[in-house]
């Protein structure tokens, strides 16, 4: 079936791009298959991350299914985008119709976007990774794509408001070769692996990253065991479960 309205996107988001002037460093995006069905898994720092860690799949000429919370598809503007686009609504209470969705995209061919950690990290630091991204990869016999952003903070985040004005923000982006679950291993083994191949991916994209915080006022979107001042680990996870 074509696609009528990914592609348009697609371009729109470019457009917007180049009118912010973001910079871009993406750096292994050849390791994306060309064909064939893959879980796309990456951190989540920012609201634009699914954008992100798409164009990072554009070389390779393939568009990703995110799997997206159910709110988002209510919504009266993104609603009809996201399900035009195929994406993949979860539903916390029943999410096993996203489990089987998600399944039957990925035995066709597709690749499939997850944010294993569920949500936000407001500390910038990597949460647990929950299981279902590698139970997919396990069930429908397709590798695992291991992905770091860093930059997508300081454009729009939780708890900071949005800046999307034309301030020459760097964006990196990290793809990892991808990653084959061992015969038998546990799900939640393969996650481990799966969390410890982002980590690496996600240190050195904040290594090569080539702007620092102007003063102390600018120092929010660094984590704390960097010097920063966002929210430690702990204290992010206080500040998710009060919401």
């Amino acid at each position: 079936m074509a696609e009528l309205v990914y592609p348009p996107v697609i371009g729109v988001a470019r457009t917007m791009f180049k009118a912010l002037d973001l910079r871009f460093d993406i750096q292994g995006a050849e390791h994306v298959p060309a064909r064939g069905g893959a879980v796309l898994v990456s951190n989540h720092i920012g609201y634009l991350d699914f954008v992100f860690c798409g164009l990072a799949a554009r070389p390779s000429k393939r568009l990703v299914r995110f799997m997206a919370k159910e709110s988002v598809f209510r919504h009266k503007v993104s609603g009809p985008l996201m399900r035009a686009m195929k994406h993949i609504p979860v539903d916390r209470a029943a999410g096993m119709d996203a489990y089987k969705h998600a399944l039957s995209a990925l035995r066709s061919g597709e690749i499939i976007g997850v944010f294993p950690e569920a949500t936000i990290s407001q500390s910038f630091t990597l949460k647990n990774f929950k299981s279902g991204a590698a139970r997919l990869a396990q069930e429908a016999g397709v590798p695992l794509l291991p992905m770091a952003l860093w930059g997508t903070q300081r454009l729009w985040t939780k708890g900071h408001k949005r800046n999307l004005g034309r301030n020459h923000v760097p964006v990196s982006i990290r793809v990892g070769e991808p990653m084959a679950p061992e015969p038998g291993e546990h799900p939640d083994t393969l996650s481990v692996r799966l969390r410890s191949r982002v980590q690496e991916l996600l240190e050195a994209a904040q290594r090569a990253y080539p702007v620092r915080p102007k003063d102390a006022d600018d120092t929010w979107w660094i984590p704390a065991h960097l010097g920063g001042t966002a929210p430690s680990p702990d204290l992010a996870a206080a500040m998710d479960r009060r919401r």
